[in-house]
C-alpha cells in the first residue's frame, strides 16, 4: 500500500552532535534529495545505486549548505517498504532545519509524528505489534526492557497471535464444511473438537495475559516509593539503588524537603523511584508541602519501600507510616543494620502481618542484594525471566486479550447450550477478528492514527 506523498523529517534528537540525520521517504524521495544534493561519484543522485553510501554536498541553488554522506534504500528494501533517502550532515540544529526546509521545497511534506512506522506497517513490512515495539526499544531502560521490546521486534507476541487465529480459521473451516455438507454425526465430532481446540487456545491466551503485569512494569517502569521519618536513611537507599551519589545525605532532619525522582536498574527490573521528603511534624511552610507529598506518593506508587531506623525505638511518625502502609504493596526495611538494633524484624512481622521486612545497611551493603532478589520476584513472579521478549507490553494488547478470553468463554458456553454450529462459528469469528486487532489486521484505522500519534517525529 504505497502512499502517494512524499515525506520529510529529522530523525536525530534535538541539540547539536557529530551527525545529524534529515530522512525521506515516499515516491518522490530520490527526485527530491536529487534536487539538494551533488554527489561527487556520479553525475546525479537519480542514477544511484540502491544501499550505498555517497558523499557530495548539500546545496541551495548554487550555495552549498553543507557537507553530507547520503544512503539510498530503494523500494521495496527500505524500513517503510518505500524509497527511502537519509542525508547524514553534520548535527547542528541549524544546519538540520536548513536541509529540511531544502527537501520541503522540493517536493515533499513533514512527516507526522510516527509516520515513517505507520507507513512501514500499512505497507506489511510490520505488524502492530512489532510497530509498537520500535518506540519501547527506543525508551528502553535496562536490559531486560530491551530484550522484551527486541522480541516483540522480532514478532514472538505476534507469531504467537496469527499461530491462533490460523487455529481459529481453520475451526471455522471445518464447521462450516459441516454446515454445508452434512452427514450423519459429523457436526457433533467437529464441535467436540472445537471445544477441545478451543479450551486450549483459552490457556494460552490466560498464560499470555498473566505476562501482562511484568510486561508493563519492564516498559514503563515500576512506581516506587522511598518513606520513612526523616534521617532513616531514605536518600542513602536511592544512592545505592542508582549506584551515584545523586541524593544528599547529612544527619540534619529535613534535608530532603521535596520529592527526587530517578530511574534505577534494580536487577533489569527499570525502577521509577520518588525519594520522598521524611514525614514528620513541622512549622516550616516548604517541608510541610514536601510531607504531604509524600503521603500522597504512598498512596499512588505500585510499591512502597518503608524505611525504620532498627537502632531507634519507634517514634510517633514510624506509626503514622505504619497505618498508612496496610493495604499497600510494600517491603519493610529495617535501615543502619550495621548498629545495635532497638527494632527486631519479628516485632515489624507482627505489626505489619503479611509484609516482607529485611534488615539492611546502606553503609556496608547488607541486605541490598536480598532487596534486589525480593522485588525481582514480585516483578516476575512464576514468569520465566529469560523470556521477556514473549511478554504483553501494552495496556491495549491486555485489553483486548483479556475480551478475547471473554470471546473464548461465549464460544465454550454456545457449544455447551447445544446450539447449532452456525452459531458457533459467529463466536468464532467475533474472536478471530479480536485478536486480529492486537496484530493490526482488523483494526480501525481511528486506532492506527492514534497508536503512531504517540510517537516522535522522524521515526
Amino acid at each position: 500500500m504505497q502512499q502517494e506523498d512524499t515525506i520529510s523529517a529529522i530523525a536525530t534528537p534535538p541539540g547539536e552532535g557529530g551527525i545529524g540525520i534529515v530522512r525521506i521517504s515516499g515516491p518522490n524521495a530520490v527526485k527530491t534529495a536529487a534536487e539538494i544534493f551533488w554527489p561527487k561519484s556520479c553525475a546525479s543522485f537519480t542514477e544511484a545505486e540502491s544501499h550505498r553510501a555517497y558523499y557530495g554536498k548539500i546545496m541551495d541553488g548554487g550555495r552549498m549548505v553543507d557537507e553530507a554522506v547520503v544512503i539510498l534504500m530503494r523500494a521495496p528494501h527500505s524500513y517503510t517498504k518505500e524509497d527511502v533517502v537519509e542525508l547524514q550532515c553534520h548535527g547542528g540544529s541549524f544546519v538540520l532545519r536548513r536541509v529540511l526546509e531544502l527537501t520541503f521545497r522540493h517536493g515533499a511534506r513533514p512527516a507526522e509524528p510516527g509516520e515513517f512506522t505507520k507507513r512501514a506497517f500499512l505497507n506489511g513490512r510490520l505488524d502492530l505489534t512489532q510497530a509498537q515495539a520500535v518506540m519501547d526499544l527506543i525508551e528502553a531502560k535496562t536490559d531486560s526492557s530491551l530484550r522484551m521490546a527486541a522480541g516483540h521486534l522480532e514478532g514472538m507476541v505476534s507469531k504467537e497471535i496469527k499461530g491462533l487465529r490460523h487455529d481459529i480459521l481453520e475451526m471455522i473451516a471445518h464447521l462450516e464444511a459441516s454446515i454445508d455438507f452434512p452427514e450423519d454425526d459429523i457436526d457433533d465430532v467437529v464441535i467436540d473438537e472445537v471445544r477441545e481446540r478451543i479450551s486450549d487456545i483459552r490457556e494460552k491466551l490466560v498464560k499470555l495475559v498473566k505476562t501482562a503485569h511484568t510486561g508493563k512494569i519492564l516498559r514503563d517502569g515500576l512506581e516506587t516509593a522511598i518513606v520513612g521519618r526523616p534521617n532513616v536513611g531514605k536518600s542513602s537507599l536511592l544512592n545505592a539503588l542508582l549506584h551515584e551519589e545523586r541524593a544528599i545525605v547529612t544527619d540534619i532532619p529535613g534535608t530532603t524537603r521535596d520529592s527526587i525522582e530517578e530511574y534505577a536498574n534494580v536487577a533489569g527490573v527499570p525502577l521509577h523511584i520518588i525519594d520522598t521528603a521524611g514525614i514528620r511534624a513541622t512549622d516550616d511552610r516548604v517541608e510541610m508541602m514536601g510531607v504531604e507529598r509524600s503521603r500522597g506518593y504512598i498512596e499512588k506508587a505500585s510499591l512502597v519501600l518503608a524505611l525504620f531506623d532498627a537502632s531507634s525505638t519507634l517514634q510517633k511518625e514510624d506509626e503514622e507510616i505504619i497505618g498508612l502502609l496496610q493495604d499497600k504493596e510494600a517491603i519493610v526495611l529495617l535501615t543502619k543494620g550495621d548498629l545495635a538494633a532497638e527494632l527486631t524484624k519479628e516485632g515489624f512481622e507482627k505489626l505489619l502481618p503479611g509484609k516482607t521486612v529485611l534488615t539492611i545497611s546502606t553503609k556496608s551493603g547488607e541486605g541490598i542484594e536480598a532487596l534486589e532478589q525480593e522485588i525481582l520476584s514480585r516483578v516476575y513472579g512464576d514468569e520465566a525471566i529469560e523470556q521477556e521478549g514473549a511478554f504483553v507490553a501494552s495496556a491495549r494488547e491486555a485489553h483486548l486479550l483479556n475480551e478475547a478470553v471473554s470471546d473464548i468463554d461465549a464460544v465454550l458456553d454456545t457449544i455447551e447450550n447445544g446450539m447449532s454450529a452456525d452459531f458457533v462459528v459467529i463466536d468464532l469469528r467475533t474472536l478471530w477478528e479480536k485478536l486480529g486487532e492486537i496484530t493490526g489486521e482488523t483494526v480501525g484505522e481511528d486506532i492506527i492514527d492514534e497508536i503512531f500519534s504517540r510517537f516522535c517525529l522522524g521515526k
